[in-house]
């Protein structure tokens, strides 16, 4: 993989996100974890990953900490069509990806504010929610984020 992916490591891959998606899968949300769901782009067939949803204003966000993942290309190549998954709680999503830079800016603070105990090591030393508006926009093109549109199937 490219190096505008950030690979968790051994603690990360074997206990932490596993033990997240199990709590997850049974219906408990560590600060806004949820399971995502997006069809594979090369295969068609659903992807799960966990990941931590932020709610911003009334609006609901994805934020790619770990930058290009397989689920920001998959959820791109499904014409933002995804799924997020609380227990036996399914809600499917349009996700727009984030290109207003005030937008981009105050969903990387609010990011960094709620998570960087768990995700601060898969951004470039020094930058934090404390970080300026620039240093933040530097990361738009690495780590997307996604404005989340419910949508009624």
């Amino acid at each position: 993989m490219a190096a505008d992916y950030a690979r968790p490591g051994w603690f990360t891959q074997r206990v932490f996100n596993p033990a997240v998606r199990w709590l997850t899968n049974h219906g408990v949300s560590l600060k806004g974890s949820r399971v995502l769901e997006v069809r594979g782009r090369k295969s068609g067939e659903p992807r799960q990953t966990a990941v931590n949803l932020l709610t911003l204003d009334g609006a609901t966000y994805l934020y790619a900490p770990r930058g290009l993942t397989e689920w920001v290309r998959n959820v791109r190549a499904a014409g933002g069509e995804a799924a997020t998954i609380l227990g036996k709680r399914r809600e499917e999503w349009t996700a727009l990806e984030v290109t207003d830079p005030e937008e981009y800016v105050a969903t990387a603070r609010a990011y960094l504010k709620a998570w960087a105990w768990e995700v601060g090591a898969f951004f470039p030393k020094g930058i934090s929610a404390t970080s300026s508006d620039a240093d933040l926009l530097a990361l738009a093109s690495t780590k997307p984020a996604f404005r989340l549109t419910a949508r009624h199937v």
